[in-house]
């Protein structure tokens, strides 16, 4: 970056009241093609994700859902030969790995909720402010305030609120990933990266969490990868479906379930294959 320029991310989303509603998915990814030390994972998938909708991605395993997840934050760059060959990611209308674009930015407004959920070795209250301190986001709320926001948000509050000084790590499984969640939202992004985020939980907080999903998606775009193809019947309203790196089929998940156009497709959803 030239001495003296300021490092940027695309459009901030505090757009003019009088401003027409953007009618451009939120994130737009156009033949993307990624490899992994030297071995090509993604081979010139797309999807899109929009305001106030859940895209799921979909497929078998190690057919590159997560690294597209990946891609869609630049935190693909973090792993070690990861390299995008071509395509084009972009996020409000920008180049998301435009010239001058701040990584460290985007992962805040493009948050990511993993597959296992990790408590910091510190209190609930504590997870929750985690990155208000960092990002400095503390817009004249009191810490109390702010871990109450997020943790009613996360669904979590009424659980926890007589321990929340407690130690994370005590919390269920289910708990520990709406505190994640919690944890995430707090950092105001504006789309919501979930990359298999029920697979270690029981059926009641599996429920809970895809309760919160499709509460949510009115507040953000959210993207889920997930291998539970009943899950993504019942949160998403687009899929994409990927297998050995390329897109198969991507539309509204009622039509991709129902009336799939690709064989392969009609056969992972009906069982034939898995």
């Amino acid at each position: 970056m030239p001495p003296g320029e300021t490092a940027s991310v695309p459009a901030d989303r505090h757009a003019p009241k009088n401003r027409k509603p953007d009618q451009r998915p939120v994130i737009d990814v156009q033949d993307l093609h990624v490899a992994i030390n030297g071995k090509i994972i993604l081979h010139g998938v797309g999807i899109s994700a929009w305001a106030q909708k859940v895209s799921a991605v979909i497929g078998p395993s190690g057919s590159g859902k997560s690294t597209l997840l990946r891609a869609l934050n630049r935190t693909l760059e973090l792993t070690t030969g990861a390299k995008i060959l071509r395509g084009e990611v972009r996020f409000k209308g920008e180049a998301l790995y435009g010239q001058g674009v701040d990584a460290q930015l985007v992962r805040k407004r493009i948050c990511m909720v993993h597959q296992k959920p990790v408590a910091f070795p510190m209190s609930i209250a504590e997870n929750v402010l985690f990155g208000i301190r960092f990002h400095r986001l503390w817009n004249g709320r009191s810490a109390e305030t702010i871990i109450e926001t997020y943790l009613e948000r996360a669904g979590l509050w009424n659980e926890v609120k007589d321990r929340v000084r407690e130690p994370a790590s005590r919390l269920s499984a289910g708990q520990l990933q709406r505190l994640c969640i919690a944890r995430a939202l707090a950092n105001d992004p504006e789309v919501l990266l979930m990359d298999e985020p029920c697979s270690a939980l029981d059926p009641l907080s599996t429920a809970k969490i895809e309760e919160l999903i499709l509460a949510l998606k009115e507040q953000l775009p959210i993207v889920i990868v997930t291998h539970n193809l009943a899950q993504a019947r019942r949160v998403s309203d687009r899929s994409l479906f990927i297998c050995e790196g390329r897109s198969l089929e991507e539309g509204p998940t009622g039509r991709v379930f129902t009336e799939p156009r690709d064989e392969r497709v009609r056969d992972f959803i009906t069982g034939r294959i898995g």
